[in-house]
């Protein structure tokens, strides 16, 4: 698998899928479960770059990631 450009990832624990939730804010759709957080996590890594292989194969545009601000 090619290099995964580093998006924010929000996790959250789903009490009725008894699952860990990541979700990809900046990829419309962009999210996977698992039972533990490195499954979530390993889980939305290849949903992410099945994602932007889609987007570029469909001829739409792939965001680049923005990052957080250091402060407010």
């Amino acid at each position: 698998m090619n290099s995964i450009p580093n998006y924010e990832i929000i996790f959250y624990w789903s009490r009725e899928d008894g699952a860990m939730i990541a979700e990809v804010p900046e990829l419309p759709g962009c999210m996977a479960d698992g039972v533990t957080y490195e499954e979530a996590i390993a889980n939305v890594r290849v949903v992410i770059a099945e994602w932007i292989e889609t987007a570029k194969e469909l001829g739409r545009n792939v965001p680049e990631p923005k990052g957080k601000l250091a402060y407010a």
